[in-house]
């Protein structure tokens, strides 16, 4: 059993936590309103290209110039949805320090501590990403799903209280290998919102080139930037996140050799571990390799995301094996 100050900075996690998760959802809210706004912004763009058309006695804008992105202004939502993106990361964060003040260690040791720090860092690779560019038309997605992934974790099911470590995990490679991971899974999240944004927009675009004159009106699409673009910053984050990716599984197997007398032993996490390596290989040589690159590529990434949160649900909760830590009875 825990002791009593231990429960105590426990309850205080939880309660910052949960306090977290509700603006993270205000947060959603206001970047989906402001999603909202953009579709009003793109119909009133597209009015002032009609009448500038009638006006000038010419035909509408051609495909290339209906695929520019059309500047987005009014953003006070979005504004407000960082603000609060912002408040609910230092409540998150302040919950992941307490459980790990209560525990004495770091607080990744199960499921329930691994979602919250591996999503406070969703949080921050997402903040950190927005001093050097603008992505909050991916805010909707990124605090969307920081909310179902640490509401669903913090559910009686998967929550669990502090317990000690078990023998293997009595290793500094717990602070260096999960923390690593946890990182890279937060660069190939944001990469896959990139990715999803990137194959909705190559559509659009398509849609645009066949039938300008008919293209869609109100779409939020024609404020964000163009598929082309989406493609490469999606590749630019999925290389960092595939770097820190590697040295997960070189660190993994360093620490199996310390910890049970072998570097690999297909246990179904290193499995996993090792096939979503090679698919996010697979993305970054296909994406070098012209042929691949658009929506084949897209897809790829997307698949490679999906593959990690089936490593990190599916396999932890149903699978055997020497890395079934979920802490789940």
């Amino acid at each position: 059993m825990p002791s009593d100050n231990a429960l105590m900075f426990d309850t205080w996690s939880v309660i910052s936590l949960w306090t977290a998760i509700a603006v993270y959802a205000l947060a959603f809210i206001c970047y989906a309103v402001d999603l909202a706004k953009r579709s009003d912004e793109s119909i009133r763009q597209k009015d002032r290209e009609l009448v500038m058309a009638g006006g000038s006695g010419s035909s509408p804008a051609s495909g290339a110039d209906a695929g520019q992105p059309v500047p987005h202004t009014n953003n006070v939502m979005g504004r407000i949805a960082t603000t609060l993106t912002w408040i609910a990361f230092l409540l998150h964060l302040a919950a992941t320090v307490l459980r790990g003040i209560g525990a004495g260690r770091v607080p990744w040791s199960n499921m329930y501590e691994f979602a919250m720090t591996a999503t406070v860092l969703f949080t921050a690779v997402y903040l950190g990403v927005l001093f050097w560019k603008d992505l909050r038309y991916v805010g909707a997605f990124m605090t969307g799903l920081v909310t179902i992934l640490l509401g669903a974790a913090s559910l009686p099911a998967i929550y669990v209280q502090i317990t000690p470590l078990s023998d293997p995990l009595k290793s500094t490679w717990l602070v260096i290998h999960v923390f690593v991971a946890s990182l890279a899974t937060a660069f190939l999240a944001l990469a896959f919102a990139l990715s999803v944004l990137q194959l909705l927009q190559t559509r659009r675009e398509r849609r645009v080139r066949e039938d300008p004159e008919h293209a869609e009106k109100k779409s939020l699409l024609r404020t964000i930037p163009k598929a082309e673009d989406l493609e490469s910053l999606a590749y630019r984050v999925t290389i960092i996140g595939f770097i820190f990716w590697t040295f997960t599984l070189i660190a993994g197997a360093i620490w199996a050799q310390d910890a049970w007398g072998r570097y690999w032993g297909f246990d179904t996490k290193e499995v996993w571990t090792f096939i979503i390596w090679v698919l996010y290989a697979g993305y970054i040589h296909a994406r070098a390799t012209r042929g691949w690159r658009g929506v084949r590529s897209a897809w790829l990434a997307i698949v490679g995301f999906a593959a990690v949160l089936f490593n990190f649900t599916i396999v932890n909760l149903f699978f055997d094996g020497l890395h079934a830590y979920s802490g789940i009875s």
